[in-house]
């Protein structure tokens, strides 16, 4: 596959199956095989006349990629900023499927911290802080497909393992603004997490403070708002404007 990527990649117009099968050294028969399969995908895109050529869909990677590194270079300074401030682990988190993964860290030389939140970990949507603001985002339909899905499995005895329990936490979420993480990915370690937003106002990553549970201050809630604030306005969010009574 990789082999035919770069081929196609090398060539500005279609590329017959003969040619591709030379230049990749593949039988005829086997990159046959492997375009269909990439072209069901998107990956390359096939003409009226049997020639092949990238697809749309590495289009579509590629802009998710750039606006991926554009957020944490984006977010870097305000993450160091806040780290700086609480002393704490600072996290980027974004969605992938039905988890979350950690992008950025900021690390806390006296944090206890050390499981989920290396980068490059993941963990479930339900039991992490920024995963619960990304199902907010969903709305009770697809929080439910979720569950279904998931079967909400748990990480320790306090993760939400009910349907039930999952909405009922995510009205919290909704109604507050930010979202916590009490002992539910890992024993000892609590998050709060509020979202960062894009010019098109998708909610695009969260920015959550971990802590060991005996240093956990839910005071630190309007702070790590602010600070996810600021990110989203570099990223060009605009917020709507405060309807006036």
């Amino acid at each position: 596959m990789m082999k035919l990527l770069d081929v196609l990649a090398e060539h500005p117009d279609p590329v017959a199956l003969k040619q591709l099968a030379i230049e990749t050294g593949l039988h005829p028969s086997t990159a046959h095989r492997i375009l269909g399969a990439m072209s069901s995908s998107g990956f390359v895109e096939r003409s009226d006349g049997g020639a092949y050529r990238l697809g749309i869909r590495l289009l579509e990677l590629g802009s998710l990629v750039k606006s991926r590194i554009s957020l944490r270079e984006t977010a870097m300074a305000a993450m160091v900023k806040l780290h700086a401030t609480t002393g704490e682990s600072v996290n980027l988190g974004i969605r992938a499927g039905d988890e979350i993964v950690y992008v950025e860290r900021t690390s806390s030389g006296k944090s206890a911290v050390r499981v989920v939140h290396i980068v490059g970990a993941r963990a479930p949507l339900h039991t992490t802080a920024t995963g619960k603001l990304f199902l907010v985002e969903d709305g009770p339909q697809k929080v439910k497909e979720y569950a279904r899905r998931t079967g909400l499995p748990s990480s320790t005895p306090t993760s939400i393992t009910t349907l039930q329990g999952l909405e009922k936490e995510l009205d919290k979420v909704r109604r507050h603004g930010v979202a916590y993480d009490l002992d539910e990915v890992e024993n000892g370690v609590r998050c709060i997490a509020a979202g960062i937003r894009d010019d098109n106002g998708d909610l695009v990553a969260g920015l959550s403070l971990s802590t060991p549970s005996e240093r956990f201050n839910p005071d630190w809630a309007p702070l790590i708002r602010q600070t996810a604030d600021e990110i989203s306005s570099a990223l060009g969010y605009v917020a709507p404007a405060t309807r006036q009574t």
